[in-house]
């Protein structure tokens, strides 16, 4: 299937962002990530054959095995073919070429004596681990309506590299699981998940500081695919989050693991946080951890990931642009990968390799590889 190709900006737009934004810069001795690529492929649509639309989360699949293919890309979708928010329940498989196939479509009738409270509406969060298995978060609504109520607290489901539901994780501090990253042991994995549920719906529209990001420890018997929770812990709140009838819910999305910090996208804050000592941190870091970067380029940060050489990209709800950051918080780059639709179309985003960076676009419900 061929790639659809076109510049990703004129030189107009370059001149309007550096203008509007002087304080972009080159990090001392190198090239930011996103200024090495200037090119936008379509690698294909994320729609499958159940018509399930609003691709959120996504992930490249780190080794073959089972019915996943090393350097495919996973996508979650958010809505059924309804367009109703929260009733997505599928996971589809996309070839760097472009072939779409459904790794995983889950029983939408899913009940709470099933592990899954309220149902099934897949989210951002989606990680693809090394020894085959899936995880994803699920954040329902009410199917009536599909934009105003959570039916549930949602949970992690857990697949195997079939596609099959193997496992589910919720409760504790699970609680509208939003987004999530990985440090991935092999035998073990840590989970760092956004929350965004935690008095969201009472609250009826107005802003609550109850988001939160949790750790979860997992351990894998030798040979099983089936985690253990080892533990479970808030490891900051205070986030702002609130309910929205255009993006159901708004609150902590993307998460981003450097090291000793985790990178976390606050939404409604503008701005991205950091959490120090995320794996090894006994006590709560509350008011939202401590502020790296805020304000332009920022608009609305949703998703994040950490790119070769160290710095941060965010992708912004409020536009159709990508923004770099060292892990300082000093904006580098700042780039539009999205103008058709610009707000509300970026998610969740992954580098590929050094060769480029994949993200989500919802208002064209397609992949894209920006190189």
């Amino acid at each position: 299937m061929p790639r659809l190709r076109f510049k990703v900006w004129q030189l107009l737009s370059v001149i309007a962002v550096l203008a509007a934004f002087p304080a972009i810069a080159q990090a001392a001795g190198r090239r930011p990530f996103l200024s090495r690529f200037s090119t936008l492929d379509v690698v294909g649509s994320t729609v499958p054959a159940n018509g399930d639309i609003n691709p959120y989360g996504i992930a490249v699949v780190p080794g073959t095995t089972g019915n996943l293919v090393a350097g495919d890309v996973l996508v979650s979708n958010f809505n059924a073919s309804s367009n109703f928010q929260g009733t997505g329940t599928t996971i589809v498989e996309l070839t760097p070429g472009g072939s779409l196939s459904l790794f995983a479509a889950i029983d939408p009738t899913m009940t709470p004596a099933s592990g899954c409270p309220g149902g099934i509406g897949l989210t951002t969060a989606l990680v693809a681990l090394r020894n085959g298995d899936v995880i994803v978060g699920s954040l329902p609504t009410t199917t009536t309506d599909g934009v105003t109520t959570s039916s549930g607290s949602g949970c992690l489901l857990v697949l195997d590299s079939s596609g099959n539901v193997i496992d589910t994780i919720s409760g504790g501090t699970i609680n509208g699981p939003w987004d999530m990253t990985a440090a991935d042991h092999g035998d073990s994995v840590t989970l760092f998940v956004s929350n965004v549920l935690n008095g969201t719906a009472a609250a009826g529209g107005s802003v609550v500081n109850g988001g939160t990001v949790s750790r979860l420890r997992l351990a894998f018997r030798h040979g099983s695919s089936m985690p253990t929770v080892v533990s479970d812990q808030v490891i900051a709140d205070g986030f702002r989050e609130r309910t929205d009838p255009a993006a159901l819910v708004i609150g902590p999305t993307g998460v981003a693991l450097d090291r000793g910090t985790l990178y976390v996208a606050d939404t409604l804050g503008n701005r991205i946080a950091a959490i120090s000592n995320p794996l090894r941190r006994k006590t709560t870091a509350h008011h939202a951890g401590t502020t790296v970067a805020s304000g332009a380029p920022l608009n609305g940060p949703l998703g994040l990931t950490r790119v070769p050489g160290g710095d941060l990209v965010a992708a912004n709800a409020g536009d159709g642009n990508l923004v770099e950051l060292s892990p300082a918080g000093n904006v580098v780059d700042a780039k539009t990968v999205e103008t058709a639709f610009g707000a509300g179309s970026l998610f969740g985003l992954t580098p590929d390799g050094r060769h480029g960076m994949y993200f989500v676009d919802d208002g064209f419900n397609n992949l894209t590889l920006l190189h």
